[in-house]
């Protein structure tokens, strides 16, 4: 029921915008304010704050059902999770309150600020500062890649609290963007997901009051590396989702497609492109279903899972979706198609939330 919901909404409400979101590389405003109306934007906050309290794996199947048709689109409800889980893991009772609330509501979304210009892979050398100062913190720095900043009212910001300690000298904060010395940078001109703004986060003298630190002093990185964990199986939804829209249209398009006198869905060689391409999704789609589950339970083999989960389902949507490109042949390579779309958006899945390489290291440490 909860597919079918997500669908007919996604291919009414948000397909018709897609290309155009694309295009014009603006944020998705159709897409909010159709996933807000249905309370589908955020659909994992907890009951007790006004949320829909939906498990892992409603919530995958909401951000795959939306990136089938748009995965730009697909990245509110993933990273309003992503940017909110550190809260959920880790904040207070009274900062889940307070940021939880209007986030269930609709009132704004959460983004996260973990990446910096010098610190991608390697997080823990991040140098964004965060001073205590009487009962507040001032934080100064710059956060890079920050998906949907500017339009998120929310960040979870990452810095370092003791610099002696590196990965054990990072606390988290929640920054509002109507904090005083919040900007942003220009949004970046992207390959594909074009409707989700990518900016960099400017911290200059922010003072904030110390009771926005979420969780203990020291112990935001471990939050951050436990709220990854969970969210690397919501890139794997999206990724499954881009390429599941790929090979609906690839199938649609070989049976109405003509050459020797005949659909080109009749000849054998399409025929194992399209098997393969199915089989590999559904491969994909049970990793991730199952790492859902996982992280639900909060198992321990979550952290191997769901790197399997992110690291298996993105690559096999960049081979689906280029395969998709080839069956529709010059017309793939085309605007006047979706999948050439697709196959832009699909790259981030094998980079973003940890790069594919970097989900094999820990998947090596993890090994079950």
């Amino acid at each position: 029921m909860l597919r079918d919901a997500v669908r007919s909404l996604a291919e009414a409400k948000i397909a018709p915008y897609a290309a155009a979101v694309d295009e014009e590389a603006r944020f998705p405003r159709e897409a909010l304010d159709a996933l807000t109306a249905n309370d589908l934007h955020a659909v994992h906050v907890p009951e007790e704050y006004g949320g829909a309290g939906a498990d892992a794996l409603a919530t995958v199947i909401v951000i795959e059902e939306v990136a089938r048709v748009c995965a730009s689109s697909s990245l509110i409800p993933a990273v309003n999770k992503l940017g909110s889980l550190p809260v959920i893991l880790s904040g207070s009772e009274a900062l889940k309150k307070k940021y939880m609330t209007p986030l269930a509501k609709g009132d704004g979304m959460f983004s996260y600020c973990l990446s910096e210009p010098d610190a991608g892979s390697d997080a823990a050398g991040m140098k964004t500062r965060a001073v205590r100062d009487g009962d507040s913190y001032v934080l100064n720095g710059v956060k890079r890649w920050i998906t949907n900043a500017g339009e998120s009212e929310y960040y979870t910001v990452m810095a370092v609290t003791d610099p002696t300690k590196r990965s054990k000298g990072i606390s988290a904060f929640v920054v509002e963007k109507s904090d005083e010395g919040v900007s942003f940078g220009a949004p970046e001109k992207k390959l594909g997901i074009k409707g989700s703004p990518t900016r960099e986060v400017y911290l200059d003298n922010v003072r904030i009051p110390a009771d926005r630190m979420i969780g203990e002093e020291g112990t935001g990185f471990a939050t951050a590396m436990r709220t990854l964990d969970h969210t690397r199986i919501t890139i794997a939804a999206q990724a499954l989702g881009i390429a599941q829209g790929a090979l609906d249209y690839a199938k649609g398009y070989v049976q109405e497609r003509k050459q020797f006198g005949k659909p080109i869905a009749d000849f054998q060689g399409i025929q194992f492109m399209l098997a393969d391409m199915a089989m590999k999704i559904e491969a994909a789609r049970q990793l991730t279903y199952a790492a859902a589950a996982k992280s639900e339970r909060g198992d321990s083999d979550l952290t191997f899972q769901g790197a399997a989960a992110k690291c298996f389902a993105s690559d096999v949507a960049m081979e689906v979706t280029t395969d998709a490109v080839q069956l529709l042949g010059g017309y793939g390579y085309t605007r006047d198609y979706p999948v050439e779309r697709m196959m832009r958006d699909a790259k981030i899945t094998q980079i973003y939330e940890g790069t594919n390489q970097v989900q094999r290291i820990v998947m090596a440490r993890n090994l079950p």
